[in-house]
């Protein structure tokens, strides 16, 4: 047997251009390597059979023309040859589709999985296409799989591999074809579906131009800046400077609403860098614009639930981000540097103090008034996990009855309400509340964490300006309250205070309803999660109709999560933004539903890389957000 990885024989090319059939084109033009012999069994010599490269070998036939062409095409020009080994077709059914390139042995360290490519079309269309699969095939048939050829490889080590004796082979995935629409300095390039096939033979092309490859991928040319394209974790580089693709989500109305109002999510887990990912998004929603229904343009504003008290540092600067950071910020348009319209709005709760030394920003304590229940409408928030669906009817009549004898009462008084004996008689017998099941609410409304409402400190009612503030961002933070009932209180009285007056036909507060909101929620799956309890229920409902309506109200929710299988589907299903950084767990990557081919990278990103899912922005990509956070991050 011949062993194709003897050293004396050299690599193909070598052999091939001994003058016996020329096959050392083959290993650039695709596949002539098995049709170098006519008939024979492929044998690399060519096998005797000189009309195979067409007038008995001779180097001006036109096929000996043609494969020297081939070979000698410079593998900086293309990476190989569109293939026709195992088939050419592009069809509607993505699972028919049979897309293959032949790689040249020098350009195939060069490739990766989601490597994006350019295969011209001959009257100048481009299809553009990423790499799914990529394979070793046998050049020749003869099996390397023989005692005689493995003991050679390894008394040869790695030397006795030569590149040439095999194919190389890249599965690709058309994506859109590329197409010019305009003459001259109006041209604009422009995509459209994968409606035609490549021709045999056509050069590969790696992807390395910025226009090229947004367009390709649908990515905007402007928007609210995510990170930069990367492919297994290697930032994309091309050939413009800067040399990165930067990755933006629509943000103005030419397509419909802008995205933040579609809702966010972000996904990861501990170590991953979600909250730095986040931090470097909400800073560039603090400098953005939209329209109103009257015509006007108003600053957004962010609302931030924070449970660990991270995101006030968003007040002060970076001290990372050195002049150079910063010029290569400003030249792509990314906004950075401490905000200084940060206010900490402090809940506060009897019994406990908040340090706030983690950063600068302004602190303004606030408490949540009793009669919020009231003004509007949330009984929920003092019915508690176990109240069942005879008791909550009974909890709702109770507060209306007190309400109406006690306007602007406190959660003392509604207790005092509760134990006169009188009242519980009276309804018992009128057959309006059984008077177990009064016991049972009264027993649920003292279980509330005392110290919880109508503290020593400004009603949140009454700090509506400066809850929100166009361009302003405002943090909650709720890590020092004293249980995780508190916390929850706290932050679903507020969040469901301004969601009532962003989505009610007559709103309470003029400002919040005035004025876009981007309203925050770190640690979502603690407030969002999907539970049979009529709180839970109630509560699901309300963020539920803040999600569909979020995109004509202004409002938009970004939600932060390690567990993104606890956060209700209802809640869930209406974001349309995916930002999914390293999970390990595999109910929650499969709760995130972003492509398989995605997927399956997720536990293997490193810090701040990201799978971004946002359908009605572009194609699936993998970006690697910015290695520093444009604001303080951390100690």
């Amino acid at each position: 047997m011949t062993d194709f990885g003897d050293s004396d024989l050299g690599d193909f090319e070598e052999f091939g251009g001994s003058g016996s059939g020329d096959s050392g084109g083959a290993e650039n033009s695709g596949d002539s390597g098995n049709a170098g012999g006519s008939g024979s069994t492929g044998d690399a010599s060519g096998g005797g059979d000189d009309s195979a490269v067409g007038g008995g070998g001779d180097p001006d036939s036109g096929f000996a023309q043609f494969a020297m062409a081939a070979a000698d095409a410079g593998t900086a020009e293309a990476l190989g040859t569109i293939s026709v080994a195992q088939g050419l077709r592009v069809s509607e059914d993505g699972d028919e589709t049979s897309l293959q390139a032949f790689v040249t042995a020098g350009n195939r360290e060069e490739v990766r999985i989601g490597t994006y490519l350019l295969v011209p079309y001959p009257d100048g269309e481009t299809l553009f296409a990423r790499i799914t699969a990529l394979e070793y095939a046998q050049e020749f048939q003869t099996d390397d799989a023989t005692e005689l050829t493995a003991r050679r490889r390894m008394q040869g080590g790695r030397d006795g591999f030569t590149e040439a004796d095999y194919k190389f082979v890249a599965e690709l995935d058309p994506v859109a074809v590329l197409f010019s629409d305009g003459d001259g300095d109006e041209a604009e390039l422009k995509r459209r579906m994968v409606d035609r096939v490549p021709k045999p033979g056509a050069l590969v092309q790696q992807a390395t131009d910025a226009e090229q490859i947004k367009t390709g991928l649908a990515i905007p040319e402007d928007g609210v800046f995510l990170g930069h394209l990367s492919v297994g974790g290697e930032t994309v580089r091309t050939a413009a400077e800067p040399a990165t693709v930067d990755y933006r989500l629509k943000d103005d109305y030419a397509d419909g609403d802008p995205l933040v109002f579609r809702h966010t999510l972000v996904a990861g887990g501990t170590g991953s860098g979600k909250t730095h990912a986040a931090k470097n998004v909400l800073r560039q929603y603090l400098d953005r614009t939209y329209e109103m229904d009257d015509g006007r343009d108003a600053n957004a504003g962010v609302v931030m639930f924070d449970p660990q008290d991270e995101y006030a540092q968003m007040h002060d600067d970076n001290d990372a981000v050195d002049a150079d950071w910063q010029r290569r910020l400003e030249r792509e348009g990314i906004s950075h540097g401490g905000h200084d319209d940060t206010v900490a709005l402090v809940p506060k709760e009897a019994g406990v103090s908040y340090p706030g030394t983690g950063h600068r920003a302004e602190q303004v304590e606030f408490t949540v008034p009793f009669s919020i229940v009231d003004d509007y409408d949330m009984p929920w928030l003092v019915a508690g996990a176990s109240l069942n669906e005879n008791q909550y009817p009974a909890l709702t009549r109770l507060l209306n009855r007190f309400f109406r004898n006690y306007d602007g009462g406190t959660y003392q008084q509604f207790l005092s309400f509760l134990d006169d004996p009188a009242l519980k008689e009276e309804l018992d017998e009128s057959g309006r509340v059984h008077e177990a099941t009064f016991d049972a609410v009264k027993r649920r409304v003292r279980s509330i964490p005392s110290g919880i409402f109508d503290q020593d400190a400004k009603p949140i009612t009454d700090l509506d300006t400066t809850l929100v503030r166009p361009g302003g961002l405002t943090v909650i933070p709720t890590y020092h309250l004293s249980s995780s009932r508190a916390k929850e209180m706290f932050v679903l009285a507020v969040s469901a205070m301004l969601v009532d007056d962003k989505l009610s036909n007559d709103p309470n507060s003029a400002r919040v309803d005035e004025t876009p909101l981007v309203l925050g929620m770190d640690e979502a799956h603690n407030f969002l999660a999907a539970a049979d309890n009529v709180q839970a229920r109630k509560v699901i409902q309300t963020f539920t109709e803040a999600a569909k309506q979020g995109r004509k109200e202004r409002l938009g929710l970004f939600l932060i999560t390690q567990d993104p299988q606890d956060v209700a589907d209802a809640v869930f299903k209406q974001v349309n933004t995916r930002l999914v950084l390293n999970l390990g767990d595999e109910d929650a990557i499969s709760s995130v539903n972003i492509p398989p081919s995605l997927a399956e990278k997720v536990p293997y990103m490193e810090k701040g890389q990201m799978v971004v899912y946002s359908p009605d922005n572009s194609e699936p990509v993998e970006v690697t957000g910015l290695p520093v956070c444009v604001t303080r991050h951390g100690d």
